[in-house]
């Protein structure tokens, strides 16, 4: 009796604190932790990197001289980024276009040296293989 009272002590303590149990957050820590790995390579002007270390979906679906050409345009105008703001991060089982599976929508509140208040989507979803790898990416 003693032991499931601490439990629920403890899930009604988690959810006070935030809403979430600590294991719900998982899939969001790991889905961040890779989109801010990946965003550093981007960030680096090292676009066929990132393509490498994109998910397998993300390269099936746009070729390495496709995705450095559209980074090419899209983000050397804006300069380097000032500051980057994580704004939310959420699970998903579905994205639109997508396959069914696991996913992390990350919104960043992004400013660019050329573009400030600019809002970022990375989405992350886990691989085949387990790994947490970034399948979509926009600036708007």
């Amino acid at each position: 009796m003693a032991r499931r009272a601490l439990t629920l002590g403890l899930v009604s303590l988690a959810l006070a604190a935030g809403g979430r149990l600590p294991a719900a957050d998982a899939p969001e820590k790991a889905g961040t932790a890779s989109a801010l790995a990946w965003l550093a390579t981007v960030d680096a002007g090292r676009y066929a990197e990132s393509w490498d270390d994109a998910a397998a979906d993300f390269k099936a679906v746009v070729s390495r001289t496709q995705w450095v050409a559209a980074l090419d345009k899209a983000r050397k105008p804006l300069g380097k980024v000032v500051s980057r703001q994580l704004r939310e991060a959420k699970y998903l089982t579905e994205v639109p276009g997508g396959p069914v599976g696991e996913y992390v929508a990350i919104l960043y509140d992004t400013s660019f040296e050329n573009a400030p208040g600019r809002t970022e989507t990375a989405t992350p979803m886990k691989d085949k293989d387990g790994v947490w790898r970034v399948s979509g990416y926009y600036i708007k």
